[in-house]
């Protein structure tokens, strides 16, 4: 009986490190054609080149992924996947709304840099997603603005914030964020700190009410946001 327990539990252990492993390739061979539609652009990029680039062959990339399509796919869903998956997780902690806002400004900036060739990719090349594909991305951004207007449409009914038209003061912050990706450099002249301070003012100044005192966001000696 020990025996076959020992058996189960070597089994287990077995299948969760193919498991690792298989997502590692996975992670290896998106990040590498990330890389490569951001410099190349989708349509001068090939699964050869790819495959060339990583050493390895082309049906060992088509053993992960069906097509270059799929690919493209999985790329440009990791953005939103990854801030909507933030936002509601922000949205389930007891706070105000403007705690709320600050800490989703905050996060998505920061997935924002952290991937951003993720996220100029899916802005440049979604014209080349299949259209259903391109529909599944379109509606998670568009629940990603629903989450960010559910808080300002909240923060307005609690006299935190002062806003005439939460949906689209929600797309233009969503659009703020997203824009970072355009101009962002690791090696420019701003660091990650000061961009996400910069613009979470933007965002507080769309939302509270222009005759009451504001918060100033500034950036202490650690690089992160505080209020002033």
């Amino acid at each position: 009986m020990n025996n076959v327990k020992q058996l189960h539990r070597t089994h287990r252990k077995t299948s969760a490190l193919k498991e690792e492993i298989s997502e590692f390739k996975r992670r290896r061979i998106k990040e590498t054609a990330c890389h490569m539609f951001y410099c190349h652009g989708y349509e001068a990029t090939t699964i050869e080149a790819i495959a060339k680039e990583l050493d390895v062959t082309k049906p060992f990339i088509y053993s992960y992924f069906k097509n270059k399509s799929e690919l493209l796919y999985e790329i440009c869903k990791t953005g939103v996947s990854l801030s909507l998956g933030s936002i509601e997780a922000i949205q389930a902690i007891p706070n105000t709304s403007a705690a709320k806002l600050k800490l989703a400004v905050d996060d998505v900036v920061r997935i924002v840099l952290s991937h951003q060739e993720y996220i100029v990719v899916y802005e440049r090349e979604e014209k080349n997603l299949d259209l259903n594909l391109s529909h599944t991305i379109r509606k998670q951004r568009s629940l990603f603005d629903h989450r960010i207007c559910s808080i300002l449409q909240t923060g307005c009914e609690t006299g935190e914030f002062s806003v005439i038209n939460p949906i689209m003061t929600a797309t233009t912050i969503s659009g703020m964020m997203t824009w970072v990706a355009f101009w962002y450099s690791p090696n420019g002249r701003w660091t990650e700190a000061e961009i996400t301070a910069h613009v979470m003012e933007m965002v507080m100044a769309l939302v509270f009410d222009r005759g009451a005192k504001s918060e100033t966001i500034r950036v202490n000696h650690t690089g992160q946001s505080v209020n002033a």
